[in-house]
């Protein structure tokens, strides 16, 4: 699958889809956003059950600013609407892997019963 554009106003449906959705914030004048470019396409060609987005910071300074981005590239991933990942930097591909890997591997129950019991006002243990 190829990366799609996200925007402000796709922005929350790609992200609270089911599955995995990473996103790459980036600008067309970043130098470490042009490496890391070539290796999020691949993985997305790799990883067709994945979503892979692409936000412009520059089309998008509101989205930016509301996700709180401070340096780019940045990278995001949710799995099941749920932020599991965000780090600025550009990950070398076997990094990458590693993540998509990780994330795959997450539990989500027990990530959603921890959630709840925050929500709920008890302490996780």
């Amino acid at each position: 699958m190829a990366t799609i554009e996200v925007t402000e106003a796709n922005f929350g449906a790609t992200v609270q889809q089911d599955g995995i959705v990473l996103i790459d914030l980036w600008a067309e004048w970043c130098g470490p956003c042009r490496m890391f470019g070539p290796i999020f396409e691949a993985a997305s060609e790799a990883n067709s059950d994945i979503v892979f987005g692409k936000v412009d910071t520059e089309a998008n300074q509101g989205l930016a600013a509301a996700l709180d981005v401070r340096s780019i590239p940045t990278l995001m991933a949710f799995r099941d609407g749920v932020m599991l990942f965000n780090q600025a930097g550009a990950l070398p591909e076997a990094n990458l892997n590693e993540l998509i890997g990780a994330i795959r591997n997450v539990d989500m129950d027990a990530v959603h019963a921890e959630i709840a019991k925050a929500n709920s006002g008890e302490s996780a243990e």
